[in-house]
């Protein structure tokens, strides 16, 4: 048997929580969490330890009551958006799982598809935002809050923002047919970098110092959009804003 086929019966022995109205919300909350935790920590220790100090874009320190007003939006729109829709969902789309697990090169074929059509639709969804001041006004700005980015503040918006986002998010890999498997793993690296690009650190192991000939862009890439605000729309790679005159990398 694959590692693979191994992994996914693992999981599927869990059938019964994975069918669960409750899993899709719970999922997302505590993947969310796991990856923001880290830089919880790095955040509370860097205005005492230089070497974590070293590595931030912005010396702005991040205070508990910074921390608490980003999960408690976040715990909110859980709550009153994400799981009633996913109970609808769950109605809508019962969950069926395959007893074989996908190859790797469906799986890896699917992460990359789901990523880069998500990638571009963030991309289009963002531009838009900012250049229509209505839709920014009423919607986008509250992400803008801070201009200095640490995790936390990755799902710090509203419901129009979270929901629409996670919409595309979740239709992706039925639109492309993804393995269940695939469309799980696909949605563990969606928010892992999308808090990465909002952890206000630039490490040495991050992800676009991985990916060459800066075609990914980062936490640098994104922080800088929070701070000018007129640049870097897509969330990850950096082809849609070379192509629109909108990539800045200073």
């Amino acid at each position: 048997m694959t590692v693979l086929q191994n992994l996914w019966d693992c999981i599927r022995h869990h059938e019964d929580l994975l069918k669960s109205p409750f899993f899709p919300a719970l999922f997302s909350l505590t993947v969310y969490l796991g990856f923001c935790l880290p830089f919880v920590v790095l955040d509370l220790l860097s205005p005492r330890v230089a070497l974590v100090r070293k590595y931030k874009i912005q010396q702005k320190n991040v205070s508990l009551r910074m921390m608490w007003s980003c999960l408690a939006l976040s715990l909110y729109n859980h709550v009153v958006y994400i799981f009633p829709l996913s109970v609808l969902h769950w109605y809508w789309r019962p969950v069926v799982y395959t007893v074989e697990a996908p190859g790797i090169g469906n799986v890896v074929w699917g992460l990359a598809s789901c990523l880069l059509l998500f990638d571009f639709q963030s991309f289009v969804w963002h531009l838009l935002h900012h250049k229509v001041p209505w839709l920014y006004r009423t919607f986008h700005k509250v992400h803008h809050k801070h201009t200095s980015t640490f995790a936390l503040t990755t799902e710090y918006s509203g419901a129009w923002e979270t929901l629409s986002l996670g919409f595309f998010a979740a239709m992706n890999p039925m639109l492309l047919g993804c393995h269940p498997m695939t469309e799980m793993l696909f949605h563990i690296m969606n928010m892992w970098l999308s808090v990465e690009d909002h952890c206000g650190y630039d490490f040495p192991w991050a992800t676009h110092r991985l990916v060459p000939f800066g075609l990914y862009g980062g936490a640098p890439h994104h922080d800088l959009h929070h701070q000018k605000f007129k640049a870097n729309y897509a969330p990850y790679f950096t082809h849609w804003d070379k192509l629109f005159g909108t990539l800045h990398t200073s």
